[in-house]
């Protein structure tokens, strides 16, 4: 007789083994999935491109950003976090795929910038290895892969890094313009994530309500020729922890 459920973490498996073999897509058993997925670099994917959001690029040229510590989560071939590290941060970027990892360094050498990779999972990572806390926390297209128990994981590992006054960034799919718009239980009971979760902005509101925010719009439609990646199925978000500490949930104790 199995009785294996005595934390909050024994919970959150519990529910991830509900999606398998889709899990593999994000899971730490993931690296099988998505090294297939970026071997070959010359695949006709717009985020392959060497182009930095155009949301980030923005929010660092209006000043709602400054130089400090940050995180890239699901860096992939490292395009933020290159940009990130040319305007002057500290850069940890973590990625589930040894092969995006190995293309993002081979980018970092070629421009001579100084990046740490970390090839993991972020909600497994320990405080040294991430090396936190960070003054910016930048998610491009991670968190609508989630399934919706891992938000507790999520928010979780934003209580641990994200110090003080420090911004959330992330951009996700846009309900009614791409990913499932499915109730969260559907996704339990198909036991499939259907590509990525789609969201409204006032879903991520409430997600992020610790936070306060700063900006929540469409991302821009960047042309070919723009030196910057721009879809318009996303949303950008930008949210600011108070600047005095709030220390973590007790119901966020969960990696």
């Amino acid at each position: 007789m199995d009785r294996n459920i005595r934390t909050v973490d024994d919970v959150l498996r519990l529910l991830d083994g509900l999606f398998a073999p889709e899990a593999d897509r994000w899971t730490a058993g993931a690296a099988s999935w998505w090294d297939g997925f970026y071997a070959d670099r010359s695949k006709p994917v717009p985020f392959f491109a060497e182009k930095p959001d155009e949301n980030l690029v923005s929010y660092i040229d209006r000043g709602l950003v400054a130089p400090g510590r940050a995180l890239d989560l699901g860096c992939g071939p490292g395009r933020n976090a290159l940009q990130l590290a040319s305007q002057g941060f500290e850069v940890d970027a973590v990625d589930l795929s040894p092969a995006a990892i190995a293309w993002a360094e081979d980018r970092a050498r070629a421009a001579g910038a100084a990046v740490r990779f970390h090839c993991g999972d972020a909600f497994a990572l320990t405080a040294d290895e991430l090396g936190g806390p960070y003054d910016l926390v930048y998610d491009s297209g991670c968190f609508h892969h989630l399934p919706p128990h891992r938000r507790v994981s999520y928010l979780a590992l934003l209580d641990r890094v994200l110090a003080p006054g420090g911004h959330l960034a992330l951009t996700c799919f846009a309900s009614g313009a791409m990913g499932s718009e499915l109730p969260d239980v559907d996704f339990y009971r198909q036991s499939r994530l259907h590509g990525g979760l789609a969201y409204t902005p006032e879903s991520l509101r409430w997600i992020f309500s610790d936070l306060t925010e700063v900006e929540l719009r469409r991302m821009r439609d960047e042309p070919d020729d723009s030196p910057f990646f721009g879809e318009p199925f996303l949303w950008t978000a930008l949210f600011r922890r108070t600047a005095q500490e709030v220390p973590p949930s007790t119901a966020r104790s969960a990696r």
